[in-house]
Parts: C-alpha cells; structure tokens; sequence
C-alpha cells in the first residue's frame, strides 16, 4: 500500500510538471517583472518560498527581475522615530524627514536581505535603485486627485516621484548575464534629489520598457472582490474600464489603487498579462504561471 501511495504521488509530481511544460516552453526567454510586497516580505517560510520561486524562473530559462518597496517597514521605523504617516491615493505623503527613513530602509536594509535571500537559494541577485546606470530620472509627482467621502480632492505628496525617462539597459545586460536584478523604488531628479517612487507603479513601467511577458504584484489579499447578491465575489478577470469605475466608486481603494494602476500602464505599453495575486499563499507564483486555472485577478485592458 505505501508502495502504490508513494507510486501515486510520484505521478502526481510528473503530472504537475507535464502541466508546467508548454508555459515553460512559452515563456523561456521572455521578462517577469515581480513586485515583491506585503506578507511576502515579513513571513519568513513565504520569504523563502519567493526567493525559491524567482530562482527557478532564472534556471528554467525566464528573465525575473523584482521591485520592491518596504511600506510597512519604512511605517515601522518612521513610527519609532515619533514621525507621522499619511497616506493618499495609497500613496506615502513624503517630506525630507520621511524620505530619509525611506531611503535608509529601502536601499540600506530590505534591498540587501533580499539580495542576499535569493543568493541563498542559488539564484544571483544584484541589488540595484532607480539611481543606478541612470535607471529612473524622475521627477516630482503633481498633485494628485483623490476620492475621498464621495469627493475629490487635491493632495501635494511631496518628495514623491515618477519615472520621467527609464533607461533599462543595466537591467537587461545584468539578466544576460545571468543575474537576478532586484530594483528598489528610489528615484533621483535631474538636480539630484532623492525621490519616494511607488513600487507598483514603477514595476508596471519597467515592465513595458522592457516589453515583459508579465507584470505579478503580490498582495495580501486574494485579489479584487466585488459585491453580487449581497456577498463577496473574487474578480478572477477585470478589464480597465471596469477598474476605473470601481476606483471611482471606492471599490478599490488604498493601496490597491496604485496596483490596479501599474496593470493598467503595463498594458498600455505592451506587456502581455498583468496578475494581482496573493503573496501569502506559498509560490504563489508558479501557481499562477505553470497551471492551468491560476489564482488572483488578471486586470486586462
């Protein structure tokens, strides 16, 4: 009997991978632009289990390359250190004060551990920021509008900025070589003054300047619910339109937004699928790239 279970698994192993094959064969060569988030980032068994996820997709022939943030970290710290946090649109308010936390935890400390975790596994990362080969110039964000009690209002977030020119070339001579680029969301301007990026947003940048196969943020939730019959539905497939209706009606709302908004440019600059999945769930990843029925939500355009 032990002999026929360990038989049937052994099978259930290779069904799996003979699942696996035509989206191995599909996507060898090509660029996915991970956005490295959440609870995958705190929980150490999911730490490892990205780290193991993002090497494998190196040695079986894709091109990874991972952004990150560290919100709830850079909040940890900032709280230590007796400053505020404010947030609109989902996105951090950043004054010189707060952005010299910022750049401390993100490049002095989660850019390293995460280099070093994936080196652990047997991939070889190299920690890079938007300051690097002049990959971001950037520029400080206008002031954006938000909806908020029903109402739209106008927020200065301060030293926050966005991608005014992307130079990808460091990202793809790095990945020819064989490297795990791991990108922390750091810009600089034309003057040289740091600025707060949002990761999601430049991970759905980066991905259309280096026309990648997908964008995959990972979340700590399942993905974007909506309500039917009074009860709450996973929205496995949510087209722009439908996204923008939803930001407006205050569906999705917070930390969402920028998500929803890094598909959404992803696509318009022609990245193939853009997926919002649940980083808590154990590669979570492969499940969404090597089966057949996925997990999260696809936004398409």
């Amino acid at each position: 009997m032990n002999k026929l279970t360990s038989m049937d698994d052994l099978i259930g192993k290779a069904q799996v991978l003979t699942e696996a094959l035509p989206y191995i064969r599909s996507f060898a060569g090509s660029y996915f632009v991970i956005k490295y988030g959440g609870q995958a980032m705190v929980n150490e068994d999911l730490k490892r289990s990205v780290a193991q996820d993002i090497v494998l997709l190196k040695y079986i022939g894709i091109n990874p390359v991972v952004v990150h943030g560290g919100g709830k970290e850079v909040t940890n710290v900032s709280s230590r250190m007796g400053i505020e946090t404010v947030f609109a649109g989902g996105l951090r308010v950043t004054d010189e004060e707060a952005m010299e936390v910022v750049e401390m935890v993100l490049a002095g400390k989660i850019n390293q551990q995460l280099v070093g975790l994936i080196n652990s596994q047997g991939g070889k990362a190299v920690g890079l920021s938007g300051k690097d080969g002049h990959l971001f110039v950037s520029r400080k964000k206008s002031p954006i509008k938000v909806w908020e009690g029903g109402q739209e209002k106008t927020v200065d977030l301060g030293l926050v900025g966005e991608i005014e020119q992307l130079n990808p070339q460091v990202v793809l001579d790095l990945s020819a070589r064989g490297y795990i680029p791991v990108i922390s969301s750091l810009g600089v301007d034309a003057q040289g003054r740091n600025l707060n990026m949002n990761a999601d947003h430049v991970a759905g940048e980066l991905a259309g300047a280096l026309q990648a196969e997908k964008l995959l943020l990972l979340t700590d939730v399942e993905g974007i619910f909506e309500k039917k019959d009074g009860k709450e539905s996973l929205i496995s497939v949510l087209s722009g339109k439908k996204a923008r209706e939803l930001i407006k009606k205050e569906i999705i709302k917070g930390g969402m937004i920028p998500k929803v908004e890094s598909c959404l440019q992803a696509l318009a600059k022609g990245v193939k699928k853009t997926h919002i999945i649940d980083g808590r769930i154990k590669h979570c990843m492969l499940l969404e790239i090597f089966t057949d029925k996925g997990i999260g939500t696809m936004v398409v355009s």
